[in-house]
């Protein structure tokens, strides 16, 4: 005797199809998961038989053999637990063979027969459209992100019992439809904004330029001279989500289980600020079986490092590869794995140990050397890599009584969406690029001519300076996004000055 539910798997950020095969054999009673089974894969033996017994249907006394196929790929999680459990109680119950070949069914069991959120019920969606299945079975949690896919219809369940009567026809369940325009609609605002920060100008408008070209950016001040403030206020003036940018982040967070309970779709640029005692793997992923870190997290959002040079310089290293790809790929003995990392790098950093070099209020007793050592900490090659770098003074007293509140996000986003715009315009249907920082060289050499008075002035920079190429290209591609917030076409000198005023770091100590 055999019976075939079809259920889901995660491979990344995407989900291929897995057949739960259960058949039962005459012996002793016995129970058998293959198919490269993890552990809690395993132990939906036990979750489906209290399942089952708890929801006053019969638990089979046979040989039963669970096979997930195909056989040759590692699986995970307890999203097996309802299709096994399914599958167990199709010997004893007139299920609808026709409804359960057309179904996806995903969803962990609690002892009682309670059906429970599991990740990835985005992809999930996506991949029952593409397999070609009319319907898909989910926890009530999950309907609401996997119903914005569209394409399928999305059946949430709350009981195991829900869902014996839907497949023996008894009491179908009811399908759950979400606008993905609504679901953007509803999603929360920003809880920061730009008014709130005093003084600053010069470092409000690098920011601007930041956001407007999707600019890496470090932040160099002492402490309390408010880099941290202005960076959680970044992803408030970012271009809202469009809806191809919201599905790319929400799965992210689905595959985790960080989607917010009842919410379809992350509405807002993530922001996300891991303690510098982070792990190689908690920052761009890994583990046995693969998982997302932190810059995939910050997919299509705002990666923060504080204290830059306090964080382990071998997870400073793993960026370079994700901030140049905008992917992060990850290889194990038996798969690999690769997770999107399109983000904005936010960084900040004192300019010395002590954290006063730059502070005409306090005295720095730093020694060259000291500094030195302190800032070799960020390799070359990864400063390299970020387009802005700009000093942070401290606040003068009569700014931080200024009563008069700043400009707010709304205002500076409204600058920063019309030169995203006119990106857009330029670069058309060129795919993977949707901002001036994410230009390859060829493009940039096609798309961002110099004059001759823009050359020269450039060359004069490198000499005295000595930027790398990586530096040049970077800093023309700042000073095209400058030129796109004053809607001017063509690149001017006055534009590649104020770039190059942004490579702060790349001027020695200033002891």
């Amino acid at each position: 005797m055999l019976a075939r539910v079809y259920s889901g798997a995660l491979h990344g950020v995407d989900a291929f199809r897995v057949d739960v095969e259960v058949d039962l054999a005459k012996g002793l009673p016995n129970f058998a998961t293959v198919g490269l089974a993890e552990g809690a894969v395993r132990e939906s033996r036990v979750r489906a038989e209290a399942a089952l017994k708890n929801s006053g249907l019969e638990f089979p006394q046979r040989r039963i053999t669970v096979n997930l196929a195909p056989a040759d790929v590692r699986k995970g999680g307890s999203a097996f637990d309802l299709p096994i459990a399914l599958g167990l109680v199709s010997f004893s119950e007139p299920l609808d063979e026709k409804l359960l070949g057309s179904t996806l069914v995903v969803g962990e069991l609690g002892l009682d027969g309670e059906v429970r959120r599991v990740p990835g019920a985005m992809s999930m969606a996506v991949m029952a459209r593409q397999e070609g299945l009319n319907a898909m079975v989910c926890p009530n949690e999950c309907a609401p992100e996997a119903s914005v896919v569209g394409g399928v219809k999305v059946l949430p369940a709350g009981s195991f019992q829900e869902v014996v009567a839907h497949f023996t026809g008894r009491k179908l369940l009811d399908p759950v439809c979400v606008s993905p325009r609504e679901a953007l609609a509803k999603a929360p605002g920003y809880t920061v904004d730009f008014s709130d920060v005093k003084g600053q100008q010069h470092v409000k408008r690098a920011l601007e330029v930041a956001a407007a070209g999707g600019h890496n950016l470090l932040m160099l001040g002492p402490p309390g001279s408010g880099k941290t403030m202005l960076a959680r206020r970044l992803s408030s003036i970012l271009p809202p989500l469009s809806f191809e940018e919201a599905i790319e982040t929400t799965k992210v967070y689905s595959i985790m289980g960080l989607t917010p309970a009842g919410s379809a779709l992350i509405g807002v640029r993530p922001f996300r600020a891991p303690h510098h005692t982070v792990s190689n793997a908690g920052l761009v992923g890994g583990g046995t079986i693969p998982r997302p870190g932190e810059v995939s997290l910050a997919h299509n959002g705002v990666l923060f490092l504080d204290e830059l040079p306090e964080f382990r310089r071998n997870v400073l290293e793993v960026l370079r590869q994700p901030l140049e790809d905008s992917t992060v790929t990850i290889a194990r003995a038996q798969m690999s794995v690769t997770f999107p990392a399109k983000v904005m790098l936010v960084a900040a950093m004192n300019p010395c140990p002590c954290g006063y070099l730059t502070d005409p209020g306090h005295v720095c007793l730093c020694s060259l050397q000291t500094i030195h050592r302190y800032r070799s900490r960020v390799s070359g090659p990864l400063l390299d890599r970020i387009d802005i770098q700009v000093e942070v003074p401290a606040v003068p007293y009569r700014d931080l009584m200024h009563t008069t509140p700043g400009e707010s996000s709304a205002t500076i986003r409204k600058r920063v969406v019309a030169a995203r715009e006119i990106q857009q315009k330029r670069f058309g249907e060129l795919e993977g690029v949707r901002s001036n920082a994410q230009m390859p060289a060829a493009v940039v050499q096609r798309l961002c001519r110099l004059s001759t008075e823009c050359q020269v002035l450039l060359g004069r920079a490198v000499k005295r300076l000595g930027f790398s190429a990586r530096a040049i290209e970077r800093i023309i591609k700042v000073g095209r996004t400058i030129a796109d917030l004053s809607a001017e076409a063509d690149l001017l000198p006055h534009h590649i000055a104020e770039a190059i005023q942004y490579r702060n770091l790349d001027r020695g100590t200033g002891h």
